[in-house]
C-alpha cells in the first residue's frame, strides 16, 4: 500500500511507539490483577498509580482526583448523569450548548426524556458559546453547566474559564469535555476552575478504550459502576492495566510534545492558503484565530462532502466530514447547523485534522489533489457551480 496521508487526528491518533513499548509488559508477563495482594498484583497496582500521577501532572490535578474510565464518552456520561441524579432533590435544570459531542448531546437528550430541563445554549457564526445567554439561563433549579473546551468538528476553543467563573459565582458545578484539548493546549484544572473534566487516551497518541474523569475534591458524584471497590469505590470493574499504563505514558509525552503544536498550526495555515487559492467558493468554518492548531474545517459549495472524501481516499488521503461518532448519519452536521450554515452547504463540509507527524510534503499533496477532485465533481453535479440549489 502506498503512503497514507492521515489527516483525521481529531477522530483518533496513531499510538506513539513509546506508549506501545510501555504497555507491552502488561500485555504479556505483568498480568497481575491490581486488586490482589501478592507481588505480581502489586506491581500492576504500582503501574496504575504511577499512570494516575502522570495524568494528574498533565492536568495540574491531585492524583486522588483522577478516575480511569473506558474513554471520553463514558467520562461524559458519568459526569452529566451522575451530577443530574445526585442533585434531583434541589433542581432539574442543566445548561449545555448546541454543539457538544454526541456523548454529551445525547446524554442531555436522554435526561430530558426523564423530565430534566435542558437549556441548549446558542453559538455565534464561529461556533463560540454565548456566555451571556448561559448567565441569563441560570435559575435556582440549575444543577449543572456542561460545555466542551474545544469543538471536535470545527476546532473552535470555547471560553471555558469565563463560564467556570460564572458557575463558581452561582455555586453551580461545571463540567467540560476536554477530549480535543488535552495534548494540544496547556491545561490546568485549577486555572480553568472546573469541577469535572473528561479526556480520552486515543486523542493524544495513547490507546483506545481508556479515558479519565477528573473529579475535583469535594464534588459529590455517585459511582458510575456498582460492584467492587475499584477506583476507590467509584467505578467497579478490574482496571484495564495496559490501557492505563499507556495513557500514563501518553500523558507524560504530551507534556513534552505540546511545543510542536506551533508547527502543526503553520501546516494548517499552509493547507488553508493552498486550498483557498485553488478552489473557488470554499468557506472556512470555526473561529479564525481561537481554534485548535491542527483543525481545518471547510465547506466547499456545490459538492457533497462524502464524494470528496471517497475521492481523497482513492488518492491515499484520509480526512472526514465532521465527527467520527456521526459519520454514519446522513444528516448535516449539528455543529455547522447551529453556526447558521445552510444544510445544503453543510453537506459539503470537510474536516482536516493534522497531527505531530504531518509533513509539508503531505500538505502539498492535498493541495495538489483536492482542487481537481472538486472541479470534476462540480462538473457532474446537478447542483454544480452556478446552478441553482
Amino acid at each position: 500500500m502506498s503512503h497514507l496521508i492521515y489527516l483525521d487526528h481529531n477522530a483518533t491518533t496513531p499510538m506513539a511507539p513509546e506508549v506501545l513499548e510501555a504497555m507491552l509488559p502488561y500485555l504479556k508477563g505483568e498480568y497481575g490483577n491490581p486488586s490482589s495482594i501478592y507481588r505480581l498484583a502489586q506491581e500492576a497496582r504500582e503501574a496504575v498509580e504511577s499512570a494516575r500521577e502522570e495524568v494528574a501532572g498533565l492536568l495540574g490535578a491531585h492524583s486522588a482526583e483522577i478516575y480511569f474510565t473506558s474513554g471520553g464518552s463514558e467520562a461524559n456520561n458519568w459526569a452529566i448523569k451522575g451530577m443530574a441524579f445526585a442533585a434531583q432533590g434541589r433542581g432539574n435544570h442543566i445548561i449545555t450548548s448546541q454543539i457538544e459531542h454526541p456523548s454529551g448531546l445525547n446524554v442531555c437528550r436522554y435526561l430530558e426524556e426523564l423530565g430534566f430541563q435542558v437549556t441548549w445554549g446558542a453559538v455565534d457564526k464561529f461556533g463560540v458559546v454565548d456566555v451571556e445567554q448561559i448567565a441569563d439561563s441560570i435559575s435556582e433549579r440549575t444543577i449543572l453547566i456542561t460545555i466542551m473546551s474545544a469543538n471536535n468538528e470545527v476546532g473552535t476553543i470555547e471560553p471555558v474559564e469565563d463560564i467556570a467563573k460564572l458557575a463558581q459565582e452561582r455555586g453551580i458545578p461545571f463540567h467540560t469535555d476536554a477530549v480535543q484539548v488535552v495534548g494540544k493546549l496547556p491545561l490546568n484544572v485549577d486555572k480553568l476552575g472546573v469541577d469535572l473534566l473528561s479526556l480520552s487516551g486515543h486523542k493524544f497518541y495513547g490507546p483506545k478504550g481508556i479515558g479519565v474523569l477528573y473529579i475535583k475534591r469535594g464534588t459529590k458524584l455517585p459511582p458510575f459502576h456498582h460492584g467492587g471497590h475499584h477506583e476507590r469505590g467509584m467505578r467497579a470493574g478490574t482496571e484495564n492495566v495496559p490501557g492505563i499504563v499507556g495513557l500514563g505514558r501518553a500523558a507524560q509525552l504530551a507534556q513534552e510534545e505540546i511545543k510542536k503544536e506551533g508547527k502543526v498550526k503553520e501546516l494548517r495555515e499552509k493547507l488553508w492558503q493552498g486550498l483557498s487559492s485553488h478552489i473557488d467558493d470554499i468557506i472556512l468554518n470555526g473561529h479564525p484565530k481561537r481554534r485548535l492548531a491542527g483543525t481545518l474545517n471547510v465547506c466547499v459549495k456545490w459538492v457533497e462532502g462524502e464524494s470528496m472524501l471517497l475521492n481523497l481516499d482513492m488518492e491515499g488521503i484520509a480526512a472526514s466530514s465532521g465527527s467520527a461518532c456521526t459519520s454514519g448519519s446522513l444528516e448535516p452536521s449539528h455543529v455547522l447547523m447551529a453556526m447558521g450554515i445552510p444544510p445544503e452547504m453543510a453537506h459539503g463540509s470537510l474536516r482536516f485534522s493534522l497531527g505531530r507527524e504531518t509533513s509539508e510534503e503531505e500538505i502539498a499533496k492535498v493541495i495538489e489533489v483536492l482542487p481537481p477532485i472538486v472541479e470534476k465533481l462540480r462538473a457532474i453535479s446537478p447542483f454544480g457551480k452556478g446552478k441553482p440549489l
